[in-house]
């Protein structure tokens, strides 16, 4: 069976057995990013997660599916009990911030903190804030449509013993623009434009600073 021609009823456990699926693990501090929906679905949202892990010594888990593959599974139906590297993340980690991309008209500079660790939520806003002025932050729950908001019990930014965020992010600040073609060096596999570069090291911000911020 051709990537392209998934059934719908394709699941995530049968979705990571796929050899052109490529799951990624890295462990480090109990605070988590991961990007479950990455490679050519969410574009850039494994970039995102990876890169902020790396430069906070977070933890970090994706699933990044190849350039011929757009299959989108619902957050509430990844189940980490089906994959072995996934179960250790959630394990692993006290926080977790999943990253996602969504686009939607009126939206492209609005960034959506949802999930059930308020707190979070507003300590990951404030540091995007410092980092995107250009950009509406939205920690309000109520202002963020309901099926971004990422609070169902079964989502995987709960369920790690802290709980966790989900952010939603607009094509435009992960770098998918016409902009990019004009700024030299930025590519599909690098952080070199502004706004994704300011992106990831906001978020990078928000986890160093994360445990002094509950203190």
């Amino acid at each position: 069976m051709a990537p392209s021609t998934l059934p719908e009823s394709f699941s995530f456990a049968e979705l990571v057995a796929l050899p052109e699926v490529d799951e990624q693990l890295v462990l480090r501090s109990s605070f988590g990013f991961a990007a479950y929906h990455g490679g050519n679905l969410e574009r850039r949202t494994e970039l995102i997660a990876a890169e902020a892990a790396e430069r906070s010594g977070a933890s970090y888990y994706g699933v990044v599916q190849p350039i011929d593959m757009h299959h989108h599974i619902s957050s509430t139906k990844i189940d980490p009990a089906v994959s072995e590297q996934f179960t250790k993340f959630v394990e692993h980690c006290r926080v977790v911030v999943t990253v996602h991309g969504y686009g939607r008209r009126g939206m492209y500079t609005s960034l959506l903190c949802g999930g059930g660790n308020r707190l979070l939520a507003a300590h990951v806003a404030r540091r995007l804030r410092d980092s995107l002025p250009a950009y509406r932050i939205v920690d309000e729950i109520d202002d963020i449509p309901k099926k971004l908001r990422g609070l169902h019990r079964k989502n995987p930014c709960n369920l790690t013993s802290g709980g966790g965020m989900q952010l939603e992010l607009p094509p435009r600040v992960r770098g998918l623009t016409p902009l990019v073609d004009y700024w030299p060096g930025a590519s599909e596999t690098t952080s070199t434009f502004p706004h994704l570069e300011q992106l990831i090291e906001g978020l990078a911000e928000a986890a160093r600073t994360w445990d002094t911020a509950t203190t």
